[in-house]
């Protein structure tokens, strides 16, 4: 049977979080990057200390990129879920001066020369392996799972369905300088005590952003702490890009690992290290701007220093997107630079406008493409810096609790005031709720208002069948292991028969009102995670 689409429920505009009229210094730091670079700015004082990350691409910063389980040297895909990828920013990572422990795998030792080469018997311990219990393993939210590059789907960038990963444990013995990741909850029973550690102990996750699309410019905005003094300051930022061979960097240099499982998963994704760029700049009473064309060095194309190696000829430097020209030459009036700096006294900013007509476009069962008309600053109505969007599903979202939602992972590039805007939030449930809430900021991140809009997603259609409700409910995400397991099990075997299309009828007919009482209560869920145990067990040993 059809269901009726649920069609907009209401827009509210609240307060932001930032007031236009608390006087306050900024840095705002621009730059055009190219494709696929992780990218990450932080400001040093005149001595060389660290004073604060100002920017940093959320795969790293959120979703903990430099600090996973699995060996470095891992290969790598598209959104490859293992590997701590400690070359990705090397520099940064022992500038800051913070220290977390190691994400390693649930079964590996404790002590890494427990692994040591010790026969065939031993060619999957510790961080060698790509495959892990369901026991160990728990709903993902973000990455996908390994794939062999001669797999349909590989260059899709997008999960070809659910999966399941091991969150890992903390080593009792190593450390790293990346923060582990801030997007997962804790599965009690299958992830390790530690992953309810990990968002708190992550300090970046607040400065994380999307990766900005190529060829626009970028804003990294700072606010100045209050207590820092005026006086000289360096900017810098470090770029990482994989698979950026050159002549001194070829696929042949840093090869896949040897004598480990699923040895064919993946490609090679080590090349030329990242680059740094340094920008001396000035915190002053009066408005000031610096720039820098050139890149400064480069780091350990190992990861494991964070010594800065001076500009060579093993670094590309006449390749747009390779090399030193990761980040592109920007040309106006008066100068052509790949970085800029501008640093501004204490002002009262006039903040951004709010987003207006916020509103779907088109409303699925497991998506939403929202639009809205972009706002300007000011009196002479710029364009804005950026977004911020965020979604929250059952409950209101409000001004207070705007922080604590979902952030929305894709960049929103700003086009000029007046003009419409859309951007599409997938991965959701049908016949559910959902808040989302947007508000632009300025090159200082000054926030405008935050405009909110009610959705609720439709139903599914006949023939439609794409989430298990109370599943999803009791494992924490439509992602988990035995979630996909029964969705096999439900489009294989009961569409198969009458009998098998109406009890799906009738699940989707109660599912998602049990579903939102069960996903409320953790006692619930583990309930509900018992009830579904022997289910999913018989249908494992199925042989549909």
């Amino acid at each position: 049977m059809m269901r009726m689409i649920r069609a907009l429920a209401g827009v509210a505009v609240v307060s932001g979080s930032a007031l236009a009229d608390t006087p306050r210094r900024c840095v705002d730091t621009q730059f055009i990057p190219t494709d696929n670079l992780q990218i990450v700015a932080w400001i040093e004082d005149a001595s060389g200390k660290y004073v604060d990350t100002a920017y940093i691409t959320q795969q790293t910063g959120r979703y903990g990129l430099g600090n996973r389980p699995g060996r470095y040297d891992f290969n790598s895909g598209p959104k490859w879920p293992y590997g701590r990828r400690v070359t990705t920013f090397p520099v940064w990572s022992h500038r800051h001066g913070i220290s977390f422990p190691e994400v390693i795998f649930q079964s590996s030792p404790d002590d890494p020369a427990l692994c040591e080469p010790m026969g065939p018997d031993y060619y999957g311990c510790g961080e060698n392996n790509l495959s892990h219990s369901f026991a160990q393993s728990s709903a993902e939210p973000h990455y996908c799972r390994p794939l062999d590059p001669a797999e349909p789907g590989w260059d899709a960038g997008t999960c070809a369905s659910q999966i399941y990963t091991d969150k890992g444990r903390f080593s009792p013995i190593k450390t790293t300088g990346y923060p582990p990741r801030a997007d997962v909850s804790r599965i009690p029973g299958n992830d390790a005590a530690a992953v309810e550690m990990y968002k708190a102990m992550n300090p970046f996750d607040a400065v994380s952003q999307a990766t900005p699309p190529s060829g626009v410019i970028a804003h990294a905005p700072w606010a100045v702490p209050a207590d820092l003094p005026n006086g000289d300051y360096v900017l810098w930022i470090e770029a990482s890009k994989e698979r950026d061979t050159n002549a001194s960097y070829p696929t042949s240099k840093f090869p896949s690992p040897a004598g480990i499982p699923w040895i064919t998963f993946g490609q090679p994704y080590r090349a030329q290290p990242s680059v740094v760029y340094q920008v001396p700049f000035t915190i002053s009473s009066t408005e000031t701007s610096a720039t820098a064309t050139t890149y400064a060095g480069y780091g350990d194309p190992t990861g494991q220093d964070g010594l800065v190696r001076p500009p060579d000829n093993s670094i590309t430097t006449d390749t747009p997107g390779s090399g030193a020209g990761r980040l592109q030459i920007i040309a106006d009036a008066s100068a052509m630079y790949r970085i800029r700096v501008i640093a501004r006294p204490d002002v009262n900013f006039v903040p951004p406008g709010t987003p207006q007509a916020l509103a779907p476009m088109t409303i699925g069962s497991a998506n939403l493409v929202m639009s809205f008309t972009a706002p300007g600053i000011g009196a002479l109505n710029t364009k804005v810096a950026g977004y911020e969007v965020r979604v929250r599903a059952n409950s209101e979202m409000t001004a207070d609790n705007f922080a604590s939602s979902i952030p929305y992972n894709k960049n929103i590039a700003p086009v000029a005031p007046g003009m419409t805007q859309n951007f599409e939030v997938d991965g959701l449930l049908p016949e559910t709720s959902y808040w989302l809430g947007i508000r632009a900021y300025d090159g200082c991140h000054n926030t405008g208002e935050l405009a909110i809009a009610q959705v609720t997603t439709s139903g599914v259609t006949s023939g439609e069948v794409n989430a298990c409700f109370v599943a999803t409910a009791a494992y924490g995400s439509i992602m988990a292991n035995d979630v996909e397991m029964l969705r096999r099990f439900r489009d294989v075997m009961l569409r198969r028969s009458v009998l098998g299309e109406l009890a799906i009828e009738t699940y989707y007919t109660f599912g998602p009102a049990v579903a939102g009482v069960v996903g409320e209560s953790d006692l619930l869920r583990t309930s509900a995670r018992d009830v579904l145990a022997p289910i999913v067990a018989r249908v494992r040993r199925s042989t549909f």
